[in-house]
């Protein structure tokens, strides 16, 4: 149904259901329900959505100050959606993807409704296996969110780009354009033909900053701008690029930096310039934690096995060594479900690495 907004330009109003209503969805949701668009939310935490359902969706932060009437639904409700979907985001934990997928799939309409992946990791063969491949698009979320009371999320980038969406083919479709359209009323959002790419880039992103910041309780700009975590998040990065390049993708710039930087700069050439681009880099953060901190302080299940957990497991496929995501995965997992107090006297064994392996060679 179209819709006609204040400059008089008649767009289209799409009906989006959102599986996984976190500090992303609930954003996205939020924003593009204020904008017009017919969204739904489906969550798993009934005092976010019994919040949600009383009061409204309060967001704040760098997107500003708004409480919007917005549709929630606990997940045994979904039963009651009526008119399928057009669009279904996937918004919850890796670990959740499948049975995300099978529920929104189950209310999307048919044949030519679409599944948006909008997750961190890489999660779009998982969910094209479900949901078909013919259907499934993948977008890249760069815009940082935090929620931490039920019915409030809060923006915390001030970024120029919030989403780049694409086939998983590469191809330009109009159906890709008519979302980018629509994800640009919540911030600036563009086609990339180069999906994988992307998705390594912002995967190198999500191995950095947010084991770093689960482990030492260091926010998204300390871990980037402190000189020990930083170090070390050179050293993932240029792993992540190793093992992507190695299965022929051509991995875009992290943090606005070329990938091939990071893979110099661990072998100490350009090291100096990469960390101060890296530190300029975090005037574009506003207090933000990342997703897996977040989750260490609520004593969640992490996602630490589909980040860096998912470069070992490709760099073994390859051929690629990778101990410093190796050696996260096994610090994380040693504290177990619940138990990791952040600390950055967590970081030491990582630290230990660097002097053993890292810096006899520089």
């Amino acid at each position: 149904m179209p819709s006609r907004e204040g400059s008089g330009i008649i767009r289209r109003r799409m009906r989006i259901g959102i599986i996984g209503a976190g500090a992303i969805g609930s954003i996205v949701g939020g924003l593009l329900t204020k904008a017009g668009h017919d969204v739904t939310l489906v969550d798993q935490w009934p005092e976010h959505v019994e919040t949600i359902k009383a009061k409204g969706l309060r967001l704040s932060g760098t997107c500003g100050e708004h409480t919007i009437p917005v549709k929630a639904l606990h997940i045994h409700e979904a039963q009651s959606v009526q008119e399928p979907f057009e669009a279904v985001f996937i918004a919850v934990k890796s670990y959740d993807t499948e049975w995300a997928t099978a529920l929104g799939v189950r209310y999307l309409k048919q044949p030519d409704g679409v599944v948006v992946v909008f997750q961190n990791g890489i999660n779009e063969e998982r969910v094209a296996a479900v949901a078909g491949k013919e259907r499934t698009l993948g977008c890249v979320i760069t815009i940082g969110a935090g929620m931490y009371e039920p019915g409030h999320a809060m923006r915390t980038d001030s970024g120029k780009l919030g989403f780049k969406l694409g086939e998983l083919d590469g191809r330009d479709t109009e159906r890709a354009r008519e979302l980018v359209r629509i994800l640009n009323d919540v911030a600036p959002a563009k086609l990339t033909g180069n999906l994988w790419g992307e998705r390594w880039s912002k995967l190198a992103v999500n191995c950095m900053a947010n084991p770093l910041a689960g482990l030492s309780g260091l926010g998204s700009a300390e871990v980037r701008s402190q000189p020990v975590p930083r170090r070390i998040a050179i050293q993932l990065a240029a792993e992540v690029i190793t093992v992507g390049r190695a299965f022929g993708y051509e991995v875009e710039p992290i943090f606005g930096i070329e990938a091939q930087r990071f893979v110099d700069a661990a072998d100490g050439r350009g090291l100096a310039e990469v960390e101060a681009d890296m530190a300029a880099g975090t005037r574009f953060l506003s207090g933000g934690r990342p997703s897996l901190l977040q989750d260490v302080l609520k004593g969640r299940r992490t996602e630490v096995d589909y980040l860096n957990g998912y470069v070992s497991e490709q760099g073994r496929r390859a051929g690629v060594k990778t101990p410093f995501n190796d050696a996260i995965v096994e610090l994380i997992r040693s504290h177990g479900v619940g138990t990791l107090k952040p600390d950055p006297k967590n970081l030491e064994p990582l630290v230990s690495m660097l002097r053993e392996q890292v810096l006899p060679r520089l």
